[in-house]
């Protein structure tokens, strides 16, 4: 695996070292000792799958207070997404800071996102699915999000979102 470093401090691209053959070819998409060596979490407690119907549709943006706030490595597995996370920690240089991540099914990527951030996407085609590994089961008391529009990050989606939950629409602005 190929880990790039992004703006946000703590937040990494991960590309597949492809070994390739007349079969096709073969990629490693997880290794401990590969996450620790760059002092990244390596326990995984759950995996999630979510199939979104419609291109546009939105999750977002979601995170975990301490102490079940949670890393994450998020990949696409059919279709594409724009990525987004957000760096919450106050004491970040990066704090308030976002970017957006291209994950498709063909260029393979992943995106890991550190403890401290918020995290949603967007569909860019019909018929997606996303993987998640994620540090911590999900907690419903420890749940927090941040509204998608909130002037505070300005996030530029790719698409007038078609589909939201309404606990996505509701989340409170940022307050900071």
């Amino acid at each position: 695996m190929f880990f790039t470093p992004t703006e946000l401090v703590g937040a990494f691209i991960i590309d597949l070292q492809r070994f390739e053959d007349n079969r096709g070819f073969f990629a490693r998409t997880w290794s401990p000792d590969e996450f620790e060596s760059r002092g990244l979490v390596t326990h995984i407690a759950q995996m999630n799958l979510s199939y979104n119907r419609t291109k546009g549709t939105l999750r977002g943006m979601h995170f975990q207070h301490a102490p079940y706030a949670e890393t994450k490595q998020v990949r696409c597995v059919r279709g594409a997404i724009l990525d987004v996370i957000i760096d919450l920690r106050p004491d970040s240089p990066s704090f308030k800071r976002w970017i957006g991540v291209e994950l498709t099914a063909e260029n393979r990527r992943a995106l890991y996102v550190p403890e401290g951030f918020a995290h949603g996407f967007q569909t860019l085609a019909d018929d997606v699915e996303v993987m998640y590994q994620v540090s911590h089961a999900y907690t419903p008391s420890a749940e927090g999000g941040v509204r998608h529009d909130d002037p505070a990050f300005n996030i530029e989606w790719p698409l007038p979102p078609t589909e939201m939950s309404p606990k996505d629409t509701s989340w409170p602005l940022f307050e900071r």
